[in-house]
């Protein structure tokens, strides 16, 4: 079956990704996305106590994790409106956070976590 309006195959299943930032210190990382970029955290495995959590804002949905064998790094490419984009600015420049325009594809907008994560914010539309 296909649909029509996007001309390929009909969807059955949901399919749903968040990505895995791998930590070094879960209260840091926190710390950075709570406190700093406003992120709120959805879920925290062991009541609290735990390795791994999800911190969301709007529908973007990322899982932490402190895993000391990984020191492996991730990056997360954002789609937001030009007035979700300025807003963000703002917050960032209120708060202290660095970020810088760069180069990926498109003119973004690179924000680094404390373990080298990146969030790249497209700046074209």
């Amino acid at each position: 079956m296909m649909n029509e309006q996007a001309g390929s195959p009909a969807t059955k299943h949901r399919w749903y990704a968040r990505p895995v930032f791998f930590v070094s210190d879960l209260t840091r990382a926190l710390a950075f996305y709570e406190g700093l970029l406003r992120f709120r955290k959805k879920w925290h495995e062991a009541d609290g106590t735990g390795t791994v959590c999800q911190v969301d804002r709007g529908d973007c949905e990322i899982i932490l994790a402190e895993e000391a064998s990984r020191s492996d790094r991730s990056r997360l490419f954002l789609e937001l409106t030009p007035e979700a984009v300025d807003e963000l600015k703002g917050e960032l420049a209120e708060r202290g956070v660095g970020a810088e325009r760069s180069r990926w594809g498109y003119d973004v907008l690179r924000i680094t976590d404390p373990d080298g994560n990146e969030l790249l914010v497209c700046l074209e539309w």
